[in-house]
């Protein structure tokens, strides 16, 4: 790949023969960072553009989960398994260190990496992210969308329900990804809407969502039970300078996930944003990056 490559998809494949679509963007001797995405959601962003990244000194890798995009299904995956996938795309590059960042449903796979592979990653951050099913004096569902709520009640209670409602909505967003963005938009608090209402932005939404489930749904379930089950590491494992972010309107991952994370994350820093939501995410990860690079 040149230095002036935008970033085109590329393939790594895991020890148990699964395929991992990944795109490198940005510059090629940059800081090299892992951008998680979001659920659903695929390698294609939104994230900064490739001068942008170029300027800032990072060269960006993003990939799909198991499931999303072109990569291949993994079956009951843990988020744990997060790390190992990480590990083959950064082998594959020659990367021996780098950060990582994710954004919504990638932030606990951002954590997930950063507890299992300590001497690789040097810096996490965590933008709008979920705590675990099982974190203790915790209200999980506490100013969480209702969207959100019932999809969550079905992974615990109907697996076949969850599976069938998801195919349903892959479905939809493969024929009309601007269904998902106005069923988004009806349950997000007055903060984000600026944020979803630029074009830019919804056009990258769109691009992503598109991706994510080209292949079917199965990204979209593995993810929601993955965060419904037991995570697989410590968080007492983590070792490097961890940042947490979030917009302290969120509806769809209530801040106080991000202030139970910071109760038990080793020398971590939180940053609660006013007057800003889930969708801010995308308009602070340029500051974000900055923070991972320095």
């Amino acid at each position: 790949m040149s230095d002036d490559d935008g970033g085109d998809r590329e393939q790594a494949k895991t020890a148990d023969g699964r395929v991992l679509a990944f795109d490198v963007t940005g510059r090629r001797d940059g800081v090299p960072v892992f951008l998680l995405h979001g659920t659903p959601g695929s390698r294609l962003g939104p994230k900064p553009r490739h001068l942008t990244l170029h300027h800032a000194g990072i060269r960006l890798i993003s990939y799909d989960r198991p499931g999303y995009g072109g990569s291949a299904p993994h079956p009951g995956r843990s988020v744990a398994d997060a790390a190992a996938d990480i590990r083959v795309i950064a082998d594959d590059l020659g990367i021996e260190r780098f950060a990582v960042v994710g954004r919504s449903g990638g932030g606990p796979h951002a954590l997930a990496a950063a507890a299992l592979l300590p001497d690789r990653v040097i810096s996490t951050a965590v933008l709008v992210g979920l705590a675990p099913a099982d974190a203790v004096h915790l209200d999980w569902h506490g100013g969480m969308a209702e969207g959100n709520v019932k999809a969550y009640e079905a992974v615990d209670n109907d697996w076949a329900r969850h599976v069938e409602r998801i195919r349903l909505r892959a479905d939809e967003v493969r024929r009309n990804p601007e269904a998902l963005i106005e069923d988004v938009r009806r349950q997000m608090s007055e903060a984000d809407r600026p944020v979803l209402d630029d074009v830019g932005i919804r056009r990258l939404l769109i691009e992503t969502y598109q991706e994510a489930v080209q292949q079917g749904p199965y990204g979209w379930i593995d993810d929601l039970g993955a965060f419904r089950k037991p995570w697989g590491f410590a968080f007492g494992d983590i070792r490097c300078p961890v940042l947490l972010w979030h917009g302290e309107d969120d509806t769809f991952s209530p801040v106080a996930h991000s202030r139970w994370l910071a109760e038990r994350i080793p020398g971590v820093q939180i940053r609660v944003q006013s007057r800003t939501a889930h969708f801010g995410a995308v308009e602070v990860l340029p500051e974000v990056l900055d923070w991972l690079r320095r």
